[in-house]
């Protein structure tokens, strides 16, 4: 993509992800993803009803009355996207790519966070991390994850999942949230590595796919191709069978990869190229409040 054009797609992103984040997100995402726990605040003289394991004896001692030490809830977030990068994600069939869709629920993420003054780091992965960047803060530091996003080069096409969730856990050494986007189509398992994963940060799965990958449309003899392993082939779209078993593989590969969701207790969401990822968001922010 040409400098000018990569600016003005940076530019067009952030003016509509920062105004979701703003206008929409702000108050969701405050109450949807917690601090990493109590932080201690102040003390003050105790009170009937307080905690006696709160009492700061030192502080007692010095002035001869019980005091306790006040905690608050510690708000900080570090935020890190998992980012799928792997060839799959460029297919696109009704209004935009895959990939497209990804950097944009990336930025309003990424934007909502920095409202509440989180740290954002991104992990870009295929079937080997790509590119690590260390989490910040700050509008510029965004953008040039935006810009990244829109103009990264892998240097594979197929996607590890699991791998990916494995570097969050020795990367990351004190717990994170991290939103996990893919359009999971995998072929190895990933339940180990995201249940350890899961267990010391906050993982929440979003899935990304295409209308075509749900339903085949009657369109005769196609050429398709598979974009991670260059494998091709002609199918006739036409033939009611063949319509039928695609279909029935979706909805398989859907089934096993909710209930792999299910055992490692990972919140998720999937939402398809054509619909509003606004509205799936949203219901993700609420199943957590």
């Amino acid at each position: 993509m040409e400098t000018a054009e990569l600016l003005k797609k940076v530019r067009q992103i952030e003016i509509k992800t920062r105004r979701l984040s703003q206008n929409i997100f702000a108050g969701q995402y405050h109450s949807a993803f917690k601090g990493r726990g109590m932080a201690f605040s102040e003390v003050r003289e105790y009170q009937y009803g307080d905690d006696v394991r709160d009492i700061d004896w030192n502080v007692t001692a010095r002035f001869h009355k019980p005091y306790v030490k006040v905690f608050e809830e510690e708000r900080e977030l570090t935020v890190m996207l998992l980012v799928d990068v792997s060839g799959s994600l460029d297919f696109g069939t009704i209004r935009q790519t895959k990939r497209d869709m990804v950097a944009e629920i990336a930025a309003t993420l990424a934007f909502s966070a920095i409202q509440n003054n989180d740290k954002i780091g991104v992990v870009f992965f295929s079937d080997k991390i790509e590119k690590y960047i260390p989490p910040k803060k700050g509008r510029k530091h965004i953008l040039f994850i935006i810009r990244e996003m829109l103009n990264f080069k892998p240097e594979s096409l197929r996607t590890n999942v699991g791998m990916a969730v494995e570097f969050l856990t020795k990367v990351m050494k004190h717990s994170c949230t991290a939103f996990l986007l893919s359009d999971f189509f995998v072929r190895n398992s990933f339940q180990d590595q995201l249940t350890i994963a899961n267990q010391k940060h906050d993982v929440v799965a979003i899935q990304v796919y295409d209308q075509r990958a749900k339903e085949m449309p009657n369109v005769g003899l196609i050429r398709v191709k598979d974009a991670e392993t260059g494998h091709e082939m002609v199918i006739d779209t036409s033939n009611k069978k063949m319509r039928y078993a695609h279909a029935a593989h979706w909805l398989k590969r859907q089934a096993e990869l909710k209930q792999v969701f299910t055992k490692c207790n990972v919140d998720n969401v999937s939402v398809a190229t054509n619909e509003d990822f606004v509205k799936m968001l949203r219901m993700l922010f609420a199943m957590r409040t």
